[in-house]
């Protein structure tokens, strides 16, 4: 096979969640751990640290792996989804894994699975993969993001250095559980014996459930936003974020960049903080010159996109992969905060999830161009468009993301902002 030919294997042959939803879920370990045996246990080749959470999880992988590099650590970074190319899930250094690698790998898997006979998910074998090509390349320490929830995702086979779970929220709910706490259950899921585990955001309604699973494996907690806070951002003429933070209330950094904009990475960085305060007692050597450039060259040092990305000027256009009801409060609030006239915004949706609260919280003075995204899970822009009228948002329907994008940028005056969002399949065919 040559790499497309092994994508459409990937794609279309394995039961895939970004494709079909939930159908592809497997509530098990039983193909990780059988994978897992079959090549030799690779995740144990290397350190990992390990992040859970509904909302934030990604960009804190990506700027804790852009931390590790700048300390001069060979550094793995395991994410997901992808947004343009199927590489992006498996990184080194902020590079991909090669085609030809992709390829080699599926080819040498297929040919043992006709002796294996193994019927994995596509999420399953993906992790395998990356579990596998990151202990080939001898990385020293590999940033492994959570697929969905964490008690059986195929990632959670790992003892990493520190375990995080940056907060909890209400997604996946037909597969995770209906309230905060049984969702903070699973996510607790990838707390392990003795291993320390941060905690991003401090929640009432989920901060008993860590605690007590915490103390039953004997894992030393930390509840990052109690001892960090960003006491206030600016945005530098150099275009990067200039915030400072407080450790315990008083001063801490001050004048630390950040190239990724949202206003939503004040709640990662206190996360990332503590993180490497932990990774540093247990023998990295990060400095703080290492930390600081790590944090202003995430997108540089991990190629992370789709995080409140500003893709246009006059107008500005910015997307944002932000989708369920806390990342959409979030990306709201700066939309709010962002000097603009007409308000503009491309939006679509996946249709196994219900959009009613996440429509609620939509500004009501836009315009909207509602679009399907190219992906069976996707909702029909016109039933978007008619369910979203119950909400008073107003706008036309488009047959793809692209001619929705088109139509809203020759729309927009030059002091106008065009926002791309509701859906990171949406985001990633504009990019």
């Amino acid at each position: 096979m040559n790499y497309s030919e092994t994508l459409d294997y990937l794609f279309t042959r394995l039961p895939m969640f970004q494709r079909t939803g939930p159908a592809a879920y497997k509530n098990t370990l039983a193909n990780t751990l059988l994978l897992d045996e079959y090549y030799a246990h690779p995740h144990r080749m290397f350190k990992t640290i390990h992040v859970a959470g509904t909302n934030g999880k990604g960009s804190v992988s990506h700027m804790l792996a852009s931390v590790l590099q700048a300390a001069g650590y060979k550094t793995g970074l395991y994410t997901s989804p992808h947004l343009k190319d199927f590489r992006e899930r498996i990184r080194i250094d902020g590079k991909m894994m090669g085609e030809k690698d992709v390829v080699a790998w599926v080819e040498n898997y297929r040919t043992n699975n006709e002796l294996w006979k193994i019927e994995p998910s596509f999420f399953e074998l993906t992790v395998a993969m990356a579990f596998d090509y990151f202990a080939q390349q001898k990385v020293d320490v590999a940033v492994i993001e959570v697929g969905l929830g964490g008690r059986l995702d195929s990632t959670n086979i790992i003892t990493p250095e520190v375990g995080i779970i940056t907060n909890i929220g209400l997604d996946h709910t037909n597969l995770l559980g209906e309230t905060l706490e049984l969702i903070a259950r699973e996510k607790a899921g990838i707390i392990k014996q003795n291993v320390p585990v941060v905690i991003g955001e401090t929640q009432e309604a989920t901060k008993a459930v860590f605690l007590r699973k915490a103390q039953e494996v004997n894992a030393p907690i930390y509840f990052a936003d109690q001892e960090y806070k960003v006491a206030y951002a600016t945005r530098g003429i150099d275009g990067l974020q200039n915030v400072q933070v407080d450790k315990n209330g008083e001063p801490f950094y001050r004048d630390m960049k950040l190239d990724l904009l949202g206003f939503y990475q004040h709640k990662n960085l206190p996360t990332v903080l503590k993180a490497t305060e932990l990774l540093n007692a247990q023998g990295f050597k990060i400095d703080e010159p290492n930390l600081r450039t790590g944090l202003q060259q995430v997108r540089e040092k991990t190629g992370l996109q789709g995080r409140w990305q500003v893709i246009g000027a006059n107008p500005m256009v910015v997307c944002d992969t932000g989708h369920n009801l806390d990342g959409i409060k979030e990306v709201v609030e700066q939309i709010n905060s962002t000097p603009h006239k007409n308000l503009h915004f491309v939006f679509g949706t996946v249709g196994d999830k219900n959009p009613d609260k996440v429509l609620a919280l939509l500004p009501k003075n836009a315009s909207y161009y509602f679009v399907k995204a190219n992906i069976e899970r996707a909702l029909d822009a016109e039933a978007l468009k008619q369910h979203a009228a119950d909400f008073g948002l107003v706008g036309d329907a488009y047959r793809s993301v692209n001619e929705g994008f088109e139509k809203a940028k020759v729309n927009a005056g030059e002091n106008d902002l065009v926002f791309v969002g509701g859906s990171t399949f949406v985001v990633a065919e504009i990019l």
